[in-house]
């Protein structure tokens, strides 16, 4: 399918955590919640079922997860992802998925936004790492979809969604301008 279609583009949502009841999983279930009407959302749920990246094994078939990981991205108009923090950088699993783009070209020339919802200020060396790793993807990192949010735990209501209004204006605000670049594009 090709990105440029008349139906409305659709952004994937990643959260880099495989954590039950994650900050950054909450903040992309709300920034899906939060996305204009122009655009269709999808959260990618499937990060834990991909195989540990093998450049042997990027050839067909591929293994079902990866496949899967790969047209869900291909028929993405753009890409949104949340990761924390682990030992100074990337999680290893969210890293793993990254690896598994590289091959497939998924993240090229698309939109890449990101959330850090640090609330102590952290995880600046995790997001370079995202960037030089998106760069090298060849993805286009749109600036105002990039953006320090930081959320506390307790900003997450009992369905899972940031509930403080001044951090869901700001999540707005990054999918609005993500949304904006995939709608200039086309």
């Amino acid at each position: 399918m090709s990105r440029e279609t008349t139906a409305r583009p659709r952004l994937v949502l990643i959260s880099g955590s495989l954590r039950g009841g994650s900050v950054n999983s909450a903040v992309i279930s709300t920034a899906a919640a939060l996305a204009p009407s122009e655009v269709g959302t999808l959260i990618y749920r499937r990060m834990a079922d991909l195989p540990h990246f093998n450049p042997d094994d990027d050839r067909e078939p591929l293994p079902e997860p990866v496949s899967d990981l790969r047209r869900t991205l291909n028929d993405a108009c753009a890409v949104l992802v949340s990761t924390p923090e682990y030992a100074g950088s990337l999680p290893g699993s969210f890293k793993n998925l990254l690896d598994w783009t590289v091959g497939g070209a998924s993240l090229y020339e698309r939109p890449v936004g990101w959330i850090n919802p640090s609330a102590l200020g952290g995880s600046e060396d995790t997001y370079r790492a995202l960037r030089i790793v998106l760069e090298r993807a060849g993805a286009e990192i749109v600036a105002g979809a990039c953006k320090d949010i930081p959320t506390p735990r307790d900003a997450i209501g009992a369905d899972g969604l940031i509930s403080c209004a001044e951090i869901r204006a700001e999540i707005q605000s990054v999918v609005a301008a993500l949304a904006e670049r995939v709608l200039a594009k086309r």
